[in-house]
């Protein structure tokens, strides 16, 4: 019988030079373990919006449930300290670097969740900070699956990743063209998602459509080959 997929959110961070925000996930991960990825993981039951004035809304694609957004942008915070918020007047919000430290350990630890957080800070999260542009599913044949939304987003002025160290082995900015041809070259291990993800992104930033293809099954098992012998 196949396992039923967990909703998921992953996160293409862009700075101004066109490069990309990759982490190493540790070894001892057992999915895709040492394996380079994007900051994201599975929607929490806390990301399910019950209210509304803790967020800005700004008409998000209605086709996709906001706990998909909330939850790209809980894990982004979580994992390498990168808020994508306002203040109360529409500036871009930072929180001091102790300050957000803490509240990332509280929010690992579930003493605390990102709309209390929010609430705290008197914060503004803002659904247009983060593009959506592809949808997957772990093939059926796979023991861990996941029902995982793709969002893009540029990084935040004044703000630096700052990964967390029980989360993220190593991180790099690098530019989509170097992380495809790092794996092609057995320089890094990027899961089937990931590419699909780098070449979208890189067929964008090079002035193309922010539309991931839909792979399906086995042949999202085989697209990681298939592209190593391009």
């Amino acid at each position: 019988m196949a396992v039923v997929p967990r909703p998921a959110s992953t996160v293409v961070l862009v700075d101004e030079n066109a490069r990309v925000y990759m982490t190493k996930r540790p070894q001892t991960m057992k999915f895709f373990g040492g394996f380079y990825v994007f900051p994201g993981g599975a929607v929490e039951k806390d990301d399910e919006i019950e209210d509304s004035e803790t967020f800005i809304q700004s008409k998000p694609d209605e086709s996709i449930d906001k706990s998909f957004y909330i939850a790209a942008a809980r894990e982004l915070f979580e994992e390498v300290g990168v808020l994508l918020c306002e203040t109360e007047d529409g500036t871009a919000a930072n929180l001091k670097e102790a300050t957000a430290k803490e509240y990332r350990r509280q929010m690992m630890l579930g003493e605390l969740s990102y709309r209390q957080m929010l609430r705290k800070e008197g914060l503004k999260f803002s659904f247009k900070c983060l593009t959506p542009f592809g949808h997957l599913i772990t093939p059926e044949e796979s023991p861990i699956r996941y029902d995982t939304r793709f969002f893009l987003a540029d990084l935040p002025k004044g703000q630096t990743p700052e990964p967390d160290e029980h989360e993220v082995g190593e991180a790099c900015w690098i530019s989509p063209a170097d992380a495809l041809t790092a794996f092609q070259n057995d320089e890094i291990e990027l899961g089937p998602p990931t590419i699909l993800a780098l070449k979208t992104v890189k067929n964008f930033l090079e002035g193309g459509p922010l539309v991931m293809p839909k792979l399906q099954g086995q042949e999202l098992f085989n697209y990681r080959l298939t592209f190593k012998r391009e």
